[in-house]
């Protein structure tokens, strides 16, 4: 199953920077007095390293940020446009390491499982689209990958953070996963992911929030 498009899809091209912004729910749309989510940029703060701003971590139950980015398939993806189906968005820091390609293959060998109760999965990156397609082919996935050059939305999702090696700090995506239920909140968080037997928890997750 393809991720929905807009009504009126435009090229990837058009969407150059991406764009992040809260994802109303439907109550949220009729009850604007009562609105459900934060103003993310009210808790943005200035990394010293890379100058890129961050949130402050996202809580189950908050409203997923949405957000517009090119994906693989040559087509801008909108969260909004998902209101209504599950997803699981998963943050992965490079293509083709061995890590992140067991992560994609595992998300692959069960996504017709998500399928099965209209779940999509939907891996991001900030290796460029290129990259995407390359590490596609090559292992054979079937998934949508979307590009983040710019670490708009990472940093958005509280996953582009400051890391330590050998006493180096560097800035890098850490591995995690939100699961995002049909309201458009947050129904799971998964931070510093482990790989082996994740997407399988993942899976678990999604089935409870829908049984």
């Amino acid at each position: 199953m393809s991720p929905p498009r807009n009504s009126n899809p435009s090229a990837v091209n058009a969407h150059p920077t991406a764009r992040v912004s809260p994802l109303l729910n439907a109550y949220s749309m009729e009850h604007p007095s009562t609105l459900g989510y934060h103003d993310r940029n009210a808790s943005q703060t200035l990394n010293p390293i890379s100058g890129v701003k961050f949130m402050q971590e996202l809580q189950i139950g908050d409203i997923a940020p949405n957000f517009v980015l090119p994906g693989s398939d040559n087509q801008n993806f909108e969260l909004k446009d998902c209101l209504g189906s599950l997803v699981v968005l998963y943050f992965y820091p490079k293509d083709d390491t061995s890590g992140c390609t067991a992560e994609a293959i595992d998300f692959n060998r069960l996504k017709p499982e998500f399928e099965k109760i209209g779940a999509q999965i939907i891996g991001i990156s900030p290796d460029a689209l290129g990259k995407h397609t390359k590490f596609k082919q090559k292992h054979n996935l079937n998934l949508t990958l979307l590009s983040d050059e710019e670490k708009t939305v990472l940093s958005a999702y509280g996953v582009w953070v400051e890391k330590s090696m050998y006493g180096r700090k560097y800035m890098g995506v850490e591995r995690t996963t939100c699961l995002i239920d049909r309201q458009g909140k947050i129904a799971g968080i998964w931070r510093k992911v482990k790989v082996t037997g994740h997407a399988d928890a993942v899976l678990e997750r999604a089935r409870s929030v829908e049984s």
